[in-house]
């Protein structure tokens, strides 16, 4: 999802500089909308990320951009894997570019809760 500009220089995607407080709410009026919960939102953000909900919050206080929102995450869960599915035309499991690739993650599990999926089918639980 990188491209390159005019000098042949890598740019970054714009979602990897947004705040990821900016992509927060939208999170939340997405499943809200769709009878759900903000604490759910949180729980999937936490489950997939390793972030503890005061980690999460410090984290959207200090404003801190998408990318590095998922770089500094404590620990990625290893069942993100079994997410599959398109999201905004592409499916997920076939994204090269990792970071890319975990935020599609994010927003297939916000998709499947404003679906009304179960949250321990969200969350990958057998």
């Amino acid at each position: 999802m990188n491209n390159r500009n005019k000098e042949g220089v890598m740019i970054k995607h714009r979602i990897y500089t947004m705040s990821f407080a900016r992509v927060y709410p939208e999170y939340v009026n997405k499943a809200e909308r769709k009878g759900r919960t903000k604490a759910e939102v949180d729980e999937i953000i936490c489950w997939l990320t390793g972030y503890s909900q005061e980690e999460l919050e410090t984290q959207l206080e200090k404003q801190t951009d998408c990318e590095t929102f998922l770089a500094e995450a404590p620990q990625m869960n290893p069942a993100r894997s079994l997410i599959k599915g398109v999201v905004c035309g592409v499916r997920v499991e076939d994204i090269e570019e990792p970071t890319m690739r975990e935020l599609r993650y994010l927003d297939k599990l916000i998709d499947e809760l404003a679906k009304g999926k179960a949250m321990e089918k969200i969350l990958r639980k057998v």
